[in-house]
């Protein structure tokens, strides 16, 4: 018989070790979690509104519903039993990419539903449908979380994910949201910056991001923001989540680079979170610090976060890459990207965008 109190024990522990390691982390103050020295996380509010008032570029949203490429689980089965070494990728939208890692399947920052909201009737609403449900996913071996704003982690999804996700890795703080929605404690494992985990021969690091976290007014970074190192036999990338540019990337790339794929936030950038949120420019810059060898934007084409077009981090980035003679990949959403392909074609992104934004 299953001993429910032994339960209760060991859920208490983990609990207790938890808010040790939140106490001892150097970016927990004892109040909250901070960047790296001295950070402008919280925008001008007036200055806000009267931007996106007055200084609102068009088109903000496609003139029609984007097309993505359907991923079936039928496709997702034979691509896990038939790739070779490296690593293949579906942009699902956002900052939402599920990888393919020697034989295993990773999701990051799933987020599926119609709105980035705590409400699904008003807020930033979806350009495209994802193009596979979460449903019609195969077994997921693991979930990275990069913190908890609602255009990163949707409840709704999580709900969804946790019985065919085998674990979650969050940031510090991050994973208590999860656990309030049902994921189990020992499905959970939250890392603060330049810890590691290696599950099988995959090593998973936490690493710093210029950030901030919330969900509401009440828990402002009461949990910290990471990106994320994940390096395999056979691949390795890099996931910003969100983040300013700052210093550590060329630290992150002298640790722990190089990378085979940097996806790297691209999108929703303004003069006024500009050390939040990076430039077109500076995202490319990243790119070079974490020492990587192709680069996929994220964080664009999917939600209306900021006063530029929706087609504004495309073309900036494409303009950057060509400048600093990056390997830009830039796929529709739904569309395979295989590493091996790459590598031995040069296969080059075609400008998808273009032909929507002339419709």
């Amino acid at each position: 018989m299953f001993d429910l109190s032994f339960a209760s024990k060991h859920s208490d522990i983990e609990n207790q070790k938890t808010q040790l390691s939140i106490a001892e982390s150097k970016q927990f103050n004892g109040k909250m979690f901070e960047n790296i020295g001295q950070v402008e996380s919280k925008p001008d509010y007036w200055a806000m509104i009267k931007m996106y008032m007055f200084d609102k570029q068009k088109p903000a949203v496609p003139p029609e519903p984007i097309e993505v490429e359907a991923i079936t689980k039928t496709q997702l089965l034979e691509l896990q039993k038939n790739q070779g070494q490296g690593l293949s990728f579906f942009r699902l939208g956002h900052s939402t990419l599920l990888i393919l890692l020697d034989g295993e399947f990773w999701l990051t920052d799933p987020v599926f539903s119609e709105r980035a909201s705590p409400f699904q009737f008003v807020g930033p609403k979806r350009f495209h449908q994802p193009p596979i449900s979460i449903d019609e996913l195969p077994d997921i071996k693991g979930v990275i979380l990069s913190h908890n704003h609602y255009d990163h982690l949707d409840k709704a999804a999580i709900e969804q994910l946790k019985h065919k996700v085998e674990h979650f890795y969050t940031p510090l703080g991050v994973g208590e949201e999860l656990i309030n929605w049902g994921v189990a404690r020992q499905k959970i494992t939250q890392l603060d910056w330049w810890q590691s985990i290696t599950v099988n021969q995959t090593t998973l690091t936490a690493t710093p991001s210029q950030h901030f976290s919330g969900r509401a007014f009440s828990d402002r970074n009461q949990s910290l923001w990471s990106s994320w190192a994940v390096k395999a036999e056979h691949g390795s990338f890099f996931f910003s989540g969100d983040t300013g540019y700052f210093d550590q990337f060329a630290k992150i790339g002298e640790k722990l680079g190089p990378f085979d794929f940097s996806f790297m936030e691209t999108g929703a950038y303004n003069q006024l979170w500009s050390e939040i949120h990076m430039h077109p420019q500076q995202s490319a810059q990243a790119h070079l610090d974490v020492r990587a060898k192709y680069m996929v934007p994220i964080h664009n084409g999917t939600f209306d976060l900021s006063t530029h077009t929706w087609t504004d981090p495309f073309e900036r980035i494409s303009e950057w890459a060509g400048k600093l003679n990056i390997a830009l990949i830039t796929p529709k959403m739904g569309q395979l990207v295989q590493q091996q392909v790459l590598d031995t074609s040069g296969e080059k992104s075609e400008r998808w965008w273009q032909v929507i934004a002339v419709k």
